[in-house]
């Protein structure tokens, strides 16, 4: 990957992708008249499929387009899926991971992929987490720069990305994540920042993704009263508990009938998504369709507003670009 700011780097299926609404002559667009976009930053290859698949998929399928941008290649990944823990996997796991990610891209309908170009940080203590050429160890100003090119080329009406509170899985990427998206998306703004990476660009709303206790527990109770084994054991269910954000929820998408998108997307990460994990896979459509079928998100940043009183799902907001259609 070229550390010029201004470059993008395709991945492997991105091409295959583009049956989504770029350039659709109805497509749906904002007050001034601008084609719809969502953006969408993860920390590593697979982040995409387990955060907000099914709403980005949705949106897609309503004609906004959607572009993806991942920070590193998830290179310091191990092998998670004991059926791919075979002879020349490890050794070539870069590269099979950028091929899932454009499986998984596809899947989802994000018309563009763009990676920022750092490599995966590991955990701190690892040797991956010492590299100087990590994400977690990037100077600051040229990952914001990296960042504030990509959203003035794209131009995304509402952005997704991390939020500060993430003590359940504190990984360095996620971290950095959140640490450079809200200083990008400022700058990004700014008409004296570094106008070689293209005109300034104000993004209208900026969310973050986040597990829902209220779903992950009303999910444990149904599949009890349908007589089958819940995958959320008593290990999971203090996680929710000891990291609950649900006081901090803003907007639920209704992604009932959109739970194929996630399971199809994880499963694309062949190496890192294991199908007979519980915990992804163990609760059946029919149950995920009717018991509290929302993807989550708290609504960082607005200039439309506050999401409150928004006319959606048990009174929460139930569009990313409530306040934006024309």
């Amino acid at each position: 990957m070229s550390s010029d700011p201004t470059s993008s780097t395709s991945v492997p299926g991105e091409a295959d992708s583009k049956r989504s609404s770029a350039g659709r002559s109805d497509a749906p667009v904002d007050r001034r008249g601008q084609p719809l976009r969502l953006l969408s930053i993860h920390a590593h290859p697979d982040d995409e499929a387990s955060k907000g698949a099914g709403a980005v998929r949705k949106y897609v399928d309503d004609g906004i387009a959607a572009t993806l941008v991942c920070c590193t290649g998830g290179e310091a990944g191990d092998i998670l899926n004991p059926a791919m823990d075979r002879p020349g996997i490890a050794e070539n796991l870069p590269a099979i991971r950028m091929v899932e990610l454009g499986r998984s891209a596809q899947i989802i309908g994000f018309d563009r992929v763009e990676l920022l170009g750092y490599s995966d940080s590991g955990m701190e203590g690892t040797e991956a987490n010492a590299h100087p050429g990590n994400f977690a160890n990037a100077p600051f100003d040229e990952a914001v720069g990296r960042l504030v090119a990509i959203l003035r080329r794209e131009r995304p009406q509402v952005v997704i990305t991390y939020g500060d509170d993430q003590r359940s899985y504190a990984h360095p990427d996620h971290l950095r994540v959140y640490d450079i998206s809200l200083p990008a998306i400022e700058a990004a703004a700014d008409a004296g920042y570094r106008p070689e990476l293209g005109g300034p660009h104000e993004v209208d709303k900026v969310y973050s993704s986040v597990w829902y206790r209220k779903r992950m527990e009303a999910l444990h109770l149904a599949m009890g009263e349908a007589g089958l084994e819940s995958p959320f054991d008593e290990g999971w269910r203090k996680r929710w508990s000891d990291f609950d954000q649900d006081h901090r929820v803003t907007t639920l998408i209704d992604v009932s009938g959109y739970y194929w998108v996630r399971e199809g997307a994880l499963l694309a990460h062949a190496t890192q998504i294991d199908p007979n994990v519980g915990f992804w896979f163990g609760v059946p459509d029919e149950i995920s369709d009717r018991v509290e079928p929302y993807d989550t998100f708290v609504l960082e940043r607005s200039t439309v507003g506050s999401a409150n009183g928004q006319d959606g799902p048990n009174g929460f907001e139930g569009d990313l670009f409530a306040g934006l259609r024309g």
